[in-house]
């Protein structure tokens, strides 16, 4: 039973860092015009469709390499705050260059923002905190049977019944 709810914690993990993730590259990518004085008011139904499609574009990206990082982490217990973050920055990574073009025969990526790929990273980086949060803290945890239940102390002397004493 432990695998399983372990299974349910990642994939909520997952979810919320994918919409953490999503609503970082939304709003870094809408900024320049957020920080325009005359656009007026921003209509909050087309930032909600906005993120929507940055959660499913996150999330469709970042499957493949986020359970890559999970799985390793699982298997060899990793619980540090810093080794989530590397990993999301990775993935991240990963998902910026799997959009950008790649040339091979010179060994290149061509057409790479160096702007999108902060984005990209420092979105990656604080999806995997999230992720920490919610899952990665008790990585391997499943593993372990949980421990045996001490027994409960003897009752002092005064308080056994007379066929006791």
């Amino acid at each position: 039973m432990g695998l399983i709810g372990r299974l349910f914690v990642i994939l909520i993990g997952f979810f919320a860092s994918c919409l953490v993730g999503g609503m970082i590259v939304v709003a870094a990518l809408l900024f320049p015009e957020f920080s325009d004085l005359g656009a007026g008011p921003v209509d909050e139904s087309t930032i909600d469709i906005l993120l929507g499609f940055g959660f499913i574009f996150v999330s469709g990206f970042a499957l493949l390499p986020a359970m890559v990082i999970v799985a390793i982490t699982e298997a060899f217990y990793i619980r540090s705050v810093l080794a989530y973050a590397i990993g999301g920055g990775l993935v991240g990574l990963a998902c910026y260059l799997g959009l950008v073009p790649f040339d091979p025969d010179t060994l290149q990526f061509s057409g790479i923002v160096r702007r999108h790929l902060e984005i990209m990273t420092g979105a990656g980086i604080v999806a995997g905190f999230v992720y920490w949060i919610i899952a990665g803290r008790n990585a391997g945890a499943w593993r372990h049977p949980p421990p045996p239940l001490k027994p409960p102390p003897p009752l002092p002397a005064a308080s056994r019944p007379p066929d006791m004493k």
